[in-house]
């Protein structure tokens, strides 16, 4: 990988872009649904997960430039995810009800793995 300045500008494009739509994501979400769980924070791990996971299996049947990989996945993806937020949030809740917390860590972590591999296979299905 190349430490050149369209490849800073297309991380930076996409972590501002990825990083807006979970503000907004987080803002929805955290209205419609005011529960104990940070359900926004889940929302944009297991869809951001979900999406690496199609754009991979992609990326190995069809090349994109450097760019274009760092903007949507180091970038967009980079911003959309949250584990700094996760982390924050997990602590508090831990502090305040450690069952919780821990459904917290055990839904983010198994929604996002889990997410990855069926966004991985359903791709790979479908480009066959």
């Amino acid at each position: 990988m190349n430490l050149i300045w369209q490849n800073i500008l297309a991380v930076g494009a996409g972590g501002f872009i990825g990083a807006s739509v979970r503000f907004y994501v987080n803002v929805i979400i955290t209205r419609s649904f005011p529960y104990e769980i940070p359900l926004a924070t889940l929302s944009v791990n297991v869809v951001g997960s979900f999406t690496i996971g199609l754009l991979t299996a992609i990326f190995f049947h069809f090349t994109p430039s450097e760019w274009l990989r760092l903007f949507i996945i180091t970038g967009f993806l980079g911003g959309l995810t949250t584990y700094s937020a996760f982390a924050i949030e997990t602590m508090f809740l831990l502090n305040s009800s450690f069952w919780t917390g821990i459904l917290n860590i055990a839904l983010n972590l198994f929604g996002s793995i889990i997410a990855v591999f069926f966004g991985y296979k359903l791709m790979l299905y479908l480009l066959r």
